[in-house]
């Protein structure tokens, strides 16, 4: 089965969120679980969690087809004991977000050495700022997206993720969101059918498919490699139209969220039928 998608508003209240996605004719959706550019927010309202799983239920979406995402601020990879500290109290709060929620995917970007640290020693910092976020919070599967590779970013290409998970020693608590763009700006070229499946088979030989939660469907207005991360709506950008049909057929993404994170909202809802035809 294929499960598709948008990154949805949760404007008004959290309970919003699924309508938003139902509206869109989505089968799976992204939310964020508070305002992303806060560090805190108020505790959900019991009303409105009921109302929100409620919500789902009434349209199909189970807590494995929400792809949740975490506040833009938190770096879990900050080299500074004490905004570190920050960071991981608030991916705590964001799992915990998650677990009332009955959602068991939450994505992050896995952060930056902002470079004052090495490369090696920020994985390590990332993967045990995870694992003590894990430690603390049951059920929730931490979701690592790979970045663009722009600036400090870590996590672009598929060695550093694999020993990120690999140190968090709580490996069947992880997991990898694909994003289309970002992969490649960072040099995986998906636009021909050679650099497709040399992506898949680098990912399966360094990672492993069975870690493979979630996906990112963006085309990107940046060149191959060029470490720059600008989303284009689908087929309109240098990955290509090709790409996104073979990824939506490929058995390899059945039964996660895939989820447009294009820049167009208008286009969403013709840009999910146009990816359910591709599954057909």
């Amino acid at each position: 089965m294929k499960y598709i998608g948008a990154h949805v508003s949760i404007s008004g209240s959290i309970e919003n969120a699924p309508l938003n996605a139902a509206a869109l004719g989505a089968t799976a959706f992204a939310m964020f679980t508070k305002n992303q550019r806060q560090w805190s927010a108020p505790p959900y309202r019991q009303e409105a969690v009921e109302s929100f799983k409620a919500n789902c239920a009434a349209h199909g979406f189970t807590g494995e087809m929400i792809l949740a995402h975490d506040s833009y601020l938190i770096n879990l990879g900050q080299p500074d004991p004490e905004k570190r500290r920050k960071a991981v109290d608030a991916f705590i709060n964001e799992l915990e977000r998650c677990r009332q929620l009955g959602i068991a995917l939450l994505n992050f970007h896995p952060g930056s050495s902002l470079k004052q640290v090495s490369d090696d020693e920020d994985i390590s910092l990332i993967a045990s700022s995870v694992r003590e976020a894990l430690s603390t919070v049951p059920d929730v599967i931490a979701v690592f997206e790979n970045t663009a590779g722009q600036g400090s970013n870590m996590g672009w290409n598929f060695d550093q993720l694999g020993a990120m998970i690999e140190q968090t020693g709580l490996s069947e608590r992880c997991g990898i969101c694909l994003d289309t763009c970002h992969a490649f700006a960072a040099g995986y070229d998906i636009s021909s059918p050679e650099g497709y499946e040399k992506f898949w088979d680098e990912f399966d030989r360094k990672i492993g498919l069975q870690f493979l939660k979630g996906m990112h469907l963006n085309d990107a207005k940046g060149v191959c490699g060029g470490r720059v991360d600008r989303h284009d709506s689908i087929g309109k950008g240098n990955i290509g139209l090709e790409t996104f049909k073979k990824i939506v057929s490929d058995p390899r993404t059945a039964d996660i969220p895939l989820i447009l994170e294009t820049p167009d909202e208008s286009l969403w809802k013709e840009e999910i039928a146009l990816l359910k035809s591709f599954a057909k």
